[in-house]
């Protein structure tokens, strides 16, 4: 007969061009999962003593003073003599 050369692949060629093209598959979903943007939650560590939490934008100046406050950096005095100043700055607003 003509166009046949040989007696075609083997089972273990077979078996091979098989786990070839699963693994191709699975590299192709394991890229894509990975590098589109994911809705998961991201974790979280647990905040350790002495560690600030994060905010989502910066501080205003009353929230430093009272973190330097928490954190023992000034004392009461200091704290209600800038809170002062602070607030005739703003006008009394906080």
């Amino acid at each position: 007969m003509m166009g046949w050369y040989g007696n075609g692949m083997s089972s273990g060629g077979w078996v091979f061009i098989g786990l070839f093209w699963i693994a191709l598959i699975a590299l192709i979903a394991w890229l894509v999962l990975r590098l589109l943007p994911s809705n998961r939650k991201p974790r979280f560590a647990p905040v350790m003593p002495g560690q600030r939490l994060a905010t989502p934008g910066p501080e205003s100046p009353f929230e430093i003073l009272d973190r330097r406050l928490a954190e023992g950096d000034i004392d009461a005095q200091t704290y209600e003599t800038h809170r002062s100043a602070l607030a005739a700055a703003r006008g009394g607003h906080r």
